[in-house]
């Protein structure tokens, strides 16, 4: 489940960087396109320190628009069909339900799990499409 967690914020992240007020932040010319990402995940979580909202201004060429809860939450609505592949199999629903949460739509997995067929019922439940490989390269 921890590796799925993170990958759903990852993805969320991903996407939160194409939200309009994350593309229009404009960096004055000197700043380093890593420090313009850090920036940008840092305005997109939302939780900037007094020290860090005035660091951001100045590495701004004009002031951040505003990214609320509400905006976030509605432009991750639009994340869907995203591929969740595994090397390993997946061994309980949970895993499913929580990628659903992120938009996945297709899952790839070797499959071969005792619970292999609750996972399947967890896809159909979600109208996720699932594909066993057959090929574990995780092993432990």
């Amino acid at each position: 489940m921890d590796c799925t967690r993170l990958a759903g914020a990852k993805t969320d992240t991903w996407w939160l960087r194409r939200h309009p007020a994350v593309r229009a932040l404009t960096f004055q010319p000197h700043i380093r396109r890593q420090d313009r990402i850090n920036w940008q995940i840092r305005f997109i979580e939302g939780d900037l320190t007094p020290d860090e909202n005035v660091r951001l201004a100045k590495a701004l060429s004009t002031p951040a628009p505003e990214l609320t809860d509400d905006q976030r939450r509605q432009w991750l609505t639009g994340l869907r069909e995203v591929a969740f592949v595994s090397d390993g199999a997946l061994p309980f629903r949970d895993n499913v339900d929580h990628a659903h949460r992120h938009g996945v739509g297709f899952i790839a997995e070797p499959g071969g799990s005792i619970r292999s067929s609750e996972v399947e019922d967890a896809c159909r439940v979600h109208q996720i499409a699932l594909t066993r490989t057959g090929l574990r390269l995780f092993h432990h």
